[in-house]
């Protein structure tokens, strides 16, 4: 697996990390929870048809610490913006997973030319109080992994320091992630997303893992019934919250095809 190139763009004052690999059409990837500190076989997947490029959030690794100027959900979504803009994704397709999921949607709703056609990876955003999400925030450390993959060593991969790494910066920016996270969607993660969904227009698929311990499986249904856009929904076997790091092959497989 080859490293992809690596840029930044000025992102409220603040040098934003932009990973870029693969040719074809342009296809872009908001992370999940806990953000991407190292390339993950999934992007390969995606890059062996596509150029896809992957913009950072504010905040989390590869963010710096852009999400200490975003006091407000609107200025987030600003934030985003920008970020697809300047990483030359304007008017792509888009992929967003879990937190990058939300901010995916948010960008597709209120900037429709932005969006080409979207792909959804068990977004947050929504609460329901006859099936609530987890807390992730509320969980001891030790049992994050298995909240977001059903396989718990695919997120600890994720998140093991690699060798050459700064092993003080390293824990810093891993937690610094999760506050980031938590300074948009704590305390339920609700942010009124199902509102905007409607304004959507770019044809859209929606991943969820059978085994997501985080985001109910009932939320898929109520995305799907919100949209006015083409929506189609798959259900990913054996995966959990973060289903592109439980099965990378099968999710890249189902977006490369919805995007054909």
């Amino acid at each position: 697996m080859s490293e992809p190139e690596t840029s930044t763009v000025d992102l409220n004052g603040f040098a934003t990390r932009v990973w870029r690999k693969g040719k074809g059409p342009k296809l872009g990837f908001l992370a999940g929870y806990g953000g991407l500190p190292r390339w993950v076989p999934f992007l390969d997947r995606l890059a062996e048809a596509r150029t896809v490029i992957v913009p950072s959030l504010p905040g989390f690794p590869g963010g710096d610490r852009g999400h200490s100027v975003l006091d407000t959900h609107l200025d987030w979504v600003l934030a985003v913006r920008d970020a697809i803009d300047k990483s030359g994704l304007a008017g792509a397709d888009l992929v967003g997973s879990s937190v990058g999921g939300s901010f995916a949607a948010e960008v597709a709703a209120i900037w429709p030319e932005k969006v080409k056609r979207l792909a959804l990876i068990a977004p947050f955003g929504l609460f329901d109080e006859r099936d609530p999400a987890t807390d992730p925030w509320a969980q001891k450390q030790e049992d994050i992994p298995g909240l977001m993959t059903a396989d718990p060593d695919a997120y600890r991969k994720l998140k093991a320091m690699p060798a050459g790494a700064n092993s003080v910066e390293w824990p810093i920016e891993q937690t610094r992630a999760n506050e980031a996270a938590a300074r948009i969607f704590w305390p339920l993660g609700n942010t009124k997303l199902e509102r905007r969904l409607p304004s959507i227009t770019a044809p859209t698929l929606l991943l969820w893992g059978e085994k997501d311990r985080l985001i109910p499986r009932s939320y898929a249904g109520t995305i799907a019934k919100a949209m006015k856009a083409r929506t189609e929904t798959k259900i990913v076997t054996g995966a959990g919250h973060l289903a592109e790091l439980d099965k990378p092959d099968e999710v890249a497989a189902a977006i490369l095809e919805f995007m054909r």
